[in-house]
């Protein structure tokens, strides 16, 4: 399991095991992991560990988070890494093995926020004999600009809504993981699906809301990461907790609809 260790000027305070998904630090009593000194934040830093896997995010902090001498806004931790907050320092220890990469972490569904949609096409003149080829769906026309940096679409090819599958039985406790999608239904990515494939996949917009979706043993889950405020899973607050999630749960991130779904 993911440990911290707190030091000052070389004298070792404290070790903190990072057992919850957020880990709070700060000056203010109610953080997880508090450090008394006026040159901290009330809330100055959160820990984010999924799986086997951590990342530091500064919260706006006045006097900033630096991660081996450098300052970060947000870090992927990796083992023996310090971070330094003030004068005190918190070296990152994990001997379990890494579920994905910096790399991989990075890969974010970038979504928009919903503008004034486009102008319909005008209609195309009706062909003399062979029946024109069908027109490419709305979906494909979304700019390129609009998803990247995701491996986790390739090959990118925009698929059509599923139909709506038949209501199933929840998902057996031992019985094996189904594969499961999202799909943007609102903004200029609407109709774009998205396989989770990945241990985790990131999705919102960097800046303003991101979170993350957990494929585990025993279901699907996802996690607020970054931002102020939290998205809504079926109309309510993420909250700070990893939420499971159902068959056609209904998401909303940075503006943006999407749908949780079972693949038939």
């Amino acid at each position: 399991m993911a440990k911290l260790i707190l030091s000052v000027d070389g004298q070792v305070l404290k070790e903190h095991v990072l057992s919850k998904e957020r880990t709070l630090i700060g000056r203010k009593p109610h953080n997880d992991i508090q450090i008394d000194n006026l040159a901290v934040s009330g809330e100055h830093a959160a820990i984010i560990t999924i799986l086997n896997d951590s990342f530091i995010e500064d919260l706006g902090s006045t006097n900033g988070t630096m991660v081996n001498g450098k300052p970060i806004k947000k870090h992927f931790l990796q083992a023996n890494d310090v971070i330094e907050i003030g004068k005190h320092k918190l070296k990152y220890f994990n001997d379990a093995p890494s579920q994905t990469s910096a790399a991989d972490f990075e890969k974010t569904m970038i979504i928009r926020s919903p503008g004034k949609a486009a102008p319909p096409p005008p209609a195309a003149p009706a062909a003399p004999a062979a029946p024109a080829a069908p027109a490419a769906p709305a979906a494909e026309r979304v700019s390129s600009d609009t998803v990247t940096n995701m491996k986790a679409m390739a090959p990118e090819v925009v698929k059509p809504a599923p139909p709506p599958p038949p209501a199933a039985a929840p998902h057996a406790e031992h019985g094996p993981l189904p594969e499961a999608a999202i799909q943007v239904l609102s903004g200029a990515a609407a109709g774009r699906t998205l396989d989770l494939t990945k241990n985790l996949t990131t999705i919102g917009k960097p800046g303003l809301q991101v979170a993350v979706i957990t494929k585990r043993p025993n279901g699907y889950f996802i996690t607020h990461v970054e931002g102020a405020s939290y998205p809504t899973l079926n109309g309510a607050s993420l909250g700070a907790t990893a939420h499971p999630l159902a068959d056609h749960d209904m998401i909303e991130i940075a503006g943006v609809k999407m749908e949780f779904f079972f693949k038939p």
